[in-house]
């Protein structure tokens, strides 16, 4: 978790902020998805890394926010 909050910081906000707080009870200890029936049904593999694949992740989603509320203010 904490990998995947300083991949989010480093490229959200730098300036952010990390927060720890206590697991839940229900919280699983491990956290690492197993992808092996995807890889050995549908011969998926991941093809970027986390570091790779976030950027383009937000990027896609600013754009389409953006697109969204360029739409509505046009609808008006």
């Amino acid at each position: 978790m904490l990998e995947l909050a300083q991949v989010v910081q480093e490229t959200i906000d730098p300036n952010a902020k990390i927060e720890f707080r206590p697991n839940t009870e229900d919280d699983p200890h491990k956290r690492k998805p197993d992808i092996s029936k995807a890889k050995e049904l549908l011969g998926w593999h991941p093809s970027l890394s986390l570091r790779e694949g976030l950027p383009l992740m937000v990027s896609d989603f600013k754009q389409r926010l953006f697109a969204d509320s360029k739409g509505k203010a046009l609808s008006k």
